[in-house]
């Protein structure tokens, strides 16, 4: 071992890549291929800390057992403006064209692709799909290094591939020091905050609006610049049960997160997803956390809330579907410090529907948007001060005939020495300003514990009491 890496392994992928790319030019078009090596006893996280000045992902999924940790790009399907996901198919249709199982583009889309971005957000675009350079992929068989070439273009650059596997050997060292929070805002503040869920609740109570999710941005200042891979290590730990990402495209601008909810997962035609609406605080005892769970269940509001997003799913899901089941009733989801209310679908996918057909199906879900879908996302629009870019929008890969997405929620976004914070909570009858916004501090205190948000005293901008 090499700092943690093993050289055995890396002289290995070098021999192999070099033996890939000096077969000679066949006339075709793009393919990707793969070369793979054991890579036994490497944390796949760990890692990637090694590497603070790559474009890195993370990726480790809910209850399958992958992790996965890449840097670098052999391909990139990138759009800074686009409306739709027509140019995505368009991309990634070729080069999905023969290549084997288990080649993954890792990346997420805008909340909503029709409102410009704000500069922080420039470098994540419309959407962002990046077939990595290498990977380092853990599951329960064991751990494996690849590395992806598109031929025959990467021919040109075997030097510069072969170069950057020998710069595996010897990993520059990623920083552990955690700076301190020095000063935060929120956007919306309290007061606007009251006045944008009043409007809310008159258009619910007057109008075909049943529900509203509503977001809030809270921007963290610190004393020095923030490590990402640091803050998602130490989020991991501390939020078991989740979706666990990080997508950094260029050193210092990441976006980060732990999200509880599943948006889909597809292997061939089998697709599961489902609900996830109504929260309630773990207790400090089972028996607290019992009373918690008689309150989900026994609220009309967080029942209303739930409801709305069973109905949507199943809507939208049956139209691409030959066959769909659907909990009867919602179950409990346990989490670290919450505990929702879930009701799990599976679903036969028709033949002529891809891994994009569902997810521009089932995004924007009541979850993240409200419903009906069109009517809340025109209220979003207008309403919602802040810039949601990939928070709340899909996030995950998307291979052959399989994918995994998941809602980018309980995210943050790095620039720098500054992360913005977000997360969101339904509006329906029955909500009140003050409880919404108790429940969105609340469904950010991870991140905000691992930040030391509640060790530190920190300069508020703006301060509700």
């Amino acid at each position: 071992m090499i700092n943690g890496v093993n050289a055995d392994a890396i002289s290995e992928l070098r021999a192999k890549v070099r033996c890939l790319l000096e077969q000679p030019d066949t006339p075709s078009k793009a393919r990707i291929a793969t070369v793979s090596v054991a890579f036994q006893g490497v944390s796949p996280i760990r890692w990637l800390a090694n590497y603070p000045q790559e474009a890195r992902i993370y990726w480790s999924g809910r209850d399958y057992g992958m992790e996965v940790a890449a840097i670098g790009e052999a391909d990139c399907q990138y759009s800074p403006s686009a409306v739709d996901l027509k140019a995505l198919r368009s991309g990634l249709g070729p080069m999905f064209s023969g290549c084997e199982h288990g080649i993954r583009y890792y990346g997420g889309i805008r909340f909503d692709l029709r409102l410009p971005y704000e500069a922080q957000w420039g470098s994540f675009g419309a959407w962002r799909f990046v077939l990595p350079r290498f990977e380092v992929r853990k599951d329960p068989k064991g751990t494996i290094l690849r590395c992806n070439v598109v031929l025959p273009d990467d021919r040109a650059q075997m030097s510069l591939i072969l170069d950057q596997i020998d710069a595996l050997r010897v990993p520059a060292q990623g920083t552990e020091q955690f700076p301190q929070p020095i000063r935060h805002s929120f956007c919306p503040d309290f007061r606007k905050w009251e006045s944008i869920v009043g409007w809310v609740l008159r258009a619910v109570h007057h109008s075909p609006l049943d529900k509203i999710v509503l977001a809030r941005e809270t921007a963290v200042d610190f004393s020095a610049p923030l490590e990402p891979v640091t803050i998602l290590q130490q989020l991991q730990s501390s939020s078991p049960g989740c979706f666990h990402f990080l997508f950094e495209p260029i050193p210092g601008m990441a976006f980060l997160g732990a999200s509880p909810e599943r948006l889909f997962r597809r292997e061939g035609r089998s697709v599961e997803s489902e609900a996830v609406a109504g929260t309630r605080p773990r207790g400090a005892s089972d028996l607290e956390d019992e009373r918690m769970i008689d309150e989900l269940f026994g609220s009309a509001k967080e029942q209303r809330e739930h409801e709305f997003v069973r109905i949507s799913l199943q809507e939208e899901i049956a139209q691409l579907a030959a066959h769909v089941t659907m909990d009867v009733q919602p179950s409990i989801m346990r989490l670290a410090s919450e505990i929702h209310l879930v009701s799990r679908l599976r679903a036969i996918l028709r033949q002529e529907y891809t891994s994009l057909d569902v997810l521009e199906a089932l995004h924007p879900s009541p979850a993240v948007g409200g419903y009906p879908s069109n009517l809340a996302l025109d209220v979003i629009r207008e309403r919602e001060p802040l810039d949601r870019g990939w928070y709340a929008g899909p996030v995950g890969w998307i291979g052959v005939n399989e994918a995994e997405f998941a809602a980018g929620i309980r995210s943050g976004l790095v620039s720098g020495s500054m992360i913005r914070l977000y997360s969101g909570a339904g509006i329906v009858r029955g909500s009140t300003p003050s409880d919404e916004w108790a429940e969105i501090g609340h469904k950010i205190g991870g991140l905000a514990r691992v930040l030391g948000l509640y060790t530190y005293p920190v300069q508020a901008d703006f301060q509700y009491a």
